[in-house]
């Protein structure tokens, strides 16, 4: 899945990811390959994704997320 996140002031990630877990606003919930598509608020909290068997993560102050044909676009408040 192609994965982008991205802030007011810059793109904090792009590229590939097999997994991605974000805070939503009513839970948090994992996306995976070939997922509906969605669009959801996010609370505060932990984005932790898996890219090249490699797990990351980022702290978000809140946002959104759009999941649409195998992208996730994030845009948050980032703490970073």
């Amino acid at each position: 899945m192609k994965l982008e996140i991205l802030s007011p002031e810059k793109t904090l990630f792009t590229g590939e990811a097999d997994s991605v877990q974000l805070p939503g606003a009513m839970g948090s919930f994992t996306v995976w390959p070939h997922h509906a598509p969605l669009i959801s608020a996010l609370a505060p909290g932990e984005i932790r994704f898996r890219s090249a068997s490699k797990e990351q993560s980022l702290r978000a102050q809140g946002g959104f997320v759009e999941v649409k044909d195998d992208t996730i676009t994030v845009c948050i408040e980032s703490d970073n």
